[in-house]
């Protein structure tokens, strides 16, 4: 449709998420000429692609200049549950409108003179000389750029194309979300949820995963329910029960939803994310973030923030490639950007990926004695150990997790698609 108005651009970028309009932001401010292409129409985004709960955190917020008016509602604590006891952690956060700000980063991006096409979706890449040198969209239709990113997320046509990324289902993880009202958020016996995240560790509402509820204002938060398809789910999951059935139970028996029902005009988020280590994320003219990679938060599910740092290293690499008197978007050129992801977006991500196998591992008895441990413990011990520090790993850890690191290094050793260190 717009291929015969101009068909090169500095940059291509395909997928208008978190990482993708971040980086068109950037590279837009950087003077790029810089094309951010969207699946979807305009009048619709973000409806099939409004599939995050949105929460995150100050940082964020501070660090890519979100406006406080995209906020459903801003918290104060996160809360650790089990199936019997809870912990709770003084930590600022804020649960974002997740389509106002998709909506916002697109327009955002245009003011800083990024082009923005919607109704255009993404096929493949354009190669010459073994040099990505634009996409294929709509079927037929073609654009060039001197670099091409690949913001898709899961599909990544590009990157599967280029054997950049390989996304295996054994490390997908689904996701399911409802905004519900009439909720007690402070029920006998519970934690006290007003204003608060809340992750709760319990493999009967979600095997091999976690489940939350992000206050929203008064007495409605957004509620749902992720696992991994792996072992342990398969192992712990039942046979009768899919994702919409998990929830559908934990609403049933957790006495704060009595009463509790989806808001009207409010439809249910679905998504999915892979949780594993990334192969290669850049070649020559090329490089992959977000989801595509994956970039997601392997413990808790937040992808916002470390979406649109990715997006940011990509555009920082963008420049590196592009501002020389003779611009090199060659392979070797180009991964500034890897050293970049591992540097910034996710560092200390093998030990954090082994935590994340570790506690969906473990049982529910074991998730109630890591309650009582983080209590025992100083305050900073878990945001050390999010953080993947080996040091506040090891506090966690108790004699009978033995038998668990054991089978996840064995995993790793037996399994191509698991293999990399497991402590760092």
């Amino acid at each position: 449709m717009n291929g015969d108005e101009r068909d090169h651009f500095d940059v291509v970028v395909a997928g208008a998420g978190p990482a993708g309009g971040q980086c068109a932001r950037d590279l837009a401010a950087r003077d790029y000429d810089v094309l951010l292409l969207e699946t979807e129409a305009e009048e619709e985004f973000p409806r099939q692609s409004n599939k995050s709960t949105a929460g995150t955190f100050p940082s964020m917020m501070a660090s890519f200049g979100i406006p406080d008016r995209l906020v459903e509602q801003f918290t104060d604590s996160v809360v650790v549950e089990s199936p019997n006891d809870h912990y709770t952690q003084d930590q600022p956060g804020a649960v974002l409108d997740f389509a106002a700000f998709k909506g916002w980063l697109v327009d955002d991006a245009r003011d800083r003179g990024a082009t923005v096409w919607f109704d255009s979706r993404v096929s493949g890449p354009i190669t010459e000389n073994g040099r990505v040198v634009g996409v294929k969209y709509d079927g037929a239709e073609e654009v060039y750029a001197d670099i091409v990113i690949d913001a898709t997320g899961p599909a990544a046509p590009l990157a599967k194309a280029l054997d950049v990324v390989e996304l295996h289902r054994g490390n997908q993880a689904i996701g399911i979300d409802y905004k519900l009202e009439g909720l007690d958020l402070d029920h006998e016996g519970y934690a006290d949820l007003h204003d608060a995240m809340m992750l709760r560790l319990d493999h009967d509402i979600a095997p091999g995963g976690y489940s939350w509820i992000f206050h929203t204002g008064e007495d409605t938060a957004k509620v749902g329910v992720c696992y991994i398809q792996n072992e342990r789910h398969k192992e712990l999951g039942r046979e009768d029960m899919r994702i919409d059935d998990y929830l559908d139970y934990w609403r049933e028996t957790d006495p704060r939803f009595e009463g509790a029902e989806p808001m009207e005009d409010e439809h249910i988020l679905r998504g999915s994310a892979h949780i594993q280590m990334p192969g290669n994320l850049s070649t020559d003219g090329f490089m992959a973030i977000g989801d595509t990679v994956p970039t997601i938060d392997p413990l808790w599910g937040e992808g916002i923030h470390k979406g649109m740092k990715s997006g940011r290293a990509a555009a920082i690499a963008t420049d590196h490639c592009l501002s020389l008197e003779t611009p090199d978007p060659s392979a070797e050129r180009i991964s500034v950007y890897d050293d970049l992801w591992h540097e910034r977006v996710a560092p200390s991500i093998s030990n954090r990926l082994l935590m994340t196998e570790l506690l969906y591992l473990v049982p529910n008895e074991r998730y109630d004695r890591f309650i009582k441990d983080l209590k025992n413990l100083p305050p900073a011990t878990l945001s050390k150990a999010n953080d993947g520090k080996l040091s506040a790993l090891v506090r966690l850890l108790g004699p009978g997790d033995l038998k668990y690191l054991t089978k996840l290094v064995r995993d790793r050793i037996t399994d191509p698609h698991r293999r990399w260190s497991p402590l760092s």
